[in-house]
């Protein structure tokens, strides 16, 4: 994976941007996700529990999971939003084990978290670089665990209208630079995927699907869509 683009850019965001260069609140599709399968367990269950977010940037969804009581981890390649998500954490009088790390290669033991979440993050990583992070995904999760992501759709406008943009491979772009464009700016590796892509890709690497759903929203007074899938993986016994 090329990481320097992708660490440049983020640095630089969180640098100039702070707390205002992502969200402070989770992701309403990661709520559903913890919904149906932790919040029902009681406390004492829950403090066993290990969950690992990959690009975690500052810490808009690792709060929640650590204010939720379960043994919460994040990696991302800025340096910087690591910072920020320190003081995310330090804000709700809550901890997490920090990693700067490239998604592509997670240094964690074999079967080791119950639970691994991508909220719009792994689409930094090319066809081939994705298939090499999901092996990691299914190599550390425990048996029955549980692979959340919410990922871009190649029925969103930004890739059926690109614009002058070069692909890097069939589903990725080099950045997004149509101006009208949601995400316009972000100038590194884009990948987008149809549900049943990302479906397939997933049973490849040894999972079972367990939730697929898209979701769809619009930008610029309705004149942009943009759609993300929401799927869910368990590794098997």
């Amino acid at each position: 994976m090329e990481i320097n683009p992708v660490k440049q850019f983020y640095d630089k965001s969180y640098n100039q941007h702070g707390f205002g260069a992502q969200r402070k609140y989770p992701n309403e599709e990661l709520c559903r996700f913890m919904g149906r399968n932790f919040f029902s367990l009681p406390i004492h269950e829950r403090r066993e529990k290990k969950i690992l977010e990959v690009g975690c940037g500052s810490g808009a969804n690792l709060w929640m999971i650590a204010w939720e009581g379960f043994k919460a981890y994040g990696v991302d390649i800025s340096d910087q939003a690591l910072v920020l998500c320190q003081e995310m954490l330090d804000s709700y009088s809550v901890s997490a084990t920090l990693k700067a790390q490239d998604m592509e290669n997670l240094s964690f033991e074999d079967n080791f978290f119950d639970a691994v979440v991508d909220v719009f993050s792994s689409y930094c990583l090319t066809q081939k670089e994705h298939e090499n992070f999901l092996q990691h995904v299914h190599r550390i999760l425990s048996p029955n665990g549980l692979f959340f992501s919410y990922f871009p759709s190649k029925r969103s406008d930004a890739y059926t209208n690109p614009g002058n943009v070069n692909f890097v491979d069939k589903d990725t772009l080099s950045g997004i630079v149509r101006s009208s464009s949601p995400f316009v700016g972000q100038d590194y590796n884009f990948r987008f995927m149809h549900p049943e892509e990302y479906k397939e890709n997933l049973i490849n690497c040894g999972f079972q699907i367990s939730y697929l759903e898209t979701v769809q929203r619009t930008y610029h007074n309705q004149t942009e869509q943009f759609e993300f899938i929401v799927i869910e993986a368990r590794k098997p016994f």
